[in-house]
């Protein structure tokens, strides 16, 4: 009797134990497919929005990118088209914050600082926009556009024999 006990124990053991296998067995296909499905959906914005992007409908496109950056908050890529959008939206300050935070997720992204810095120059923040100018060329020193937009705060600030040899090295 005890022998029959201890096999119905160990037999209700087994039964619980797969239970719980078939329990994190299908949790596990249902994250995949909700995972599978989240990746699609945001593939799909981010195609809707840059197709409004190329089709000069910015403000819809940064809806777009939005609504990726929303529910993906470290979407760099979704981040710095909101920042792209902004900025030719002359939202200069969200753009800057949207770069901001591209910066936040990726420290060495050179292309973010290049956007900020030439966001600051539109609302006259040079010292700002040099510093990032800087950065930009630390990390990639042969920008062109980096070299060009540091000579234009140089400029601003009163700085032309800077701003030249900024402009001349943007030439190369």
């Amino acid at each position: 009797m005890i022998k029959i006990m201890k096999i119905q124990n160990h037999l209700n053991n087994v039964k619980i134990l797969f239970i719980v296998l078939l329990s994190a067995f299908c949790v596990q296909a249902n994250a995949q497919v909700d995972s599978a499905d989240f990746k699609m959906r945001i593939d799909s914005l981010m195609n809707q929005g840059k197709i409004k992007f190329n089709n000069g409908k910015f403000q819809e496109a940064l809806l777009d990118y939005t609504y990726v950056a929303n529910m993906d908050v470290a979407n760099v890529n979704a981040i710095l088209q909101q920042g792209f959008c902004n900025t030719i939206l002359k939202k200069y300050t969200e753009a800057i914050g949207n770069f901001t935070d591209v910066i936040f997720y990726e420290p060495n992204h050179e292309w973010a600082y290049v956007s900020r810095g030439s966001a600051y120059n539109k609302i006259e923040k040079y010292d700002k926009a040099i510093v990032d100018f800087n950065k930009a060329l630390e990390l990639k020193p042969e920008d062109a556009e980096a070299y060009n937009n540091r000579g234009f705060a140089k400029k601003m600030l009163g700085d032309i024999k800077g701003a030249c040899e900024d402009w001349n090295k943007s030439k190369n």
